[in-house]
């Protein structure tokens, strides 16, 4: 009779920022005698732990402590220029992406103010909006910047009563 010994180990290290890295491995034999258990456990266990050990080492990509902190300069930096450059990722639809330039552009508008108010709103930067949080930056800066009786961005008339 055929006795399967299954063994994991797996190790976590928290990193910086939040981060974590993790690795693990598994490995599956067959023993024929229930006296080998014992000592084939203990062989494989340090098998296992020496060779997750040895290669978590090897941490990758560690970043800073600030790193995706709302607080931080790089963040802050890169979240309030809304000027698009190579590369640049916006959440929203490309349209709403294309009018909230457009309503910085025409009204002057400081993009670290249009960021902040973002910021207060939504909890995020305006590059990181969806579509449903930037409709509603959108009709916030037409409500304070002159929407008139543009519609707003989720399409309904700004001033208008049904009849």
């Amino acid at each position: 009779m055929a006795i399967k010994l299954i063994a994991n180990y797996s190790k976590r290290l928290g990193l910086p920022g939040y981060s974590s890295h993790q690795f693990s491995v598994s490995i599956e034999t067959e023993l024929t005698d229930l006296n080998q258990v014992a000592p084939e456990a203990a062989r494989v266990y340090e098998l296992l732990q020496t060779n997750v050990d040895e290669q978590i080492r090897q941490t990758g990509f560690v970043p800073p402590a600030d790193y995706g902190m709302e607080g931080s300069q790089t963040a802050a930096a890169s979240a309030s220029d809304a000027r698009p450059t190579e590369g640049d990722r916006w959440n929203c639809s490309d349209k709403q992406k294309e009018l909230i330039l457009k309503l910085v552009a025409e009204h002057s508008l400081d993009k670290n103010e249009v960021d902040h108010l973002a910021r207060q709103r939504f909890g995020k930067g305006v590059r990181q909006l969806n579509k449903v949080e930037a409709s509603g930056l959108i009709d916030e800066l037409l409500d304070q910047h002159g929407g008139g009786g543009r519609q707003t961005a989720s399409g309904r008339g700004k001033g208008r009563r049904a009849a």
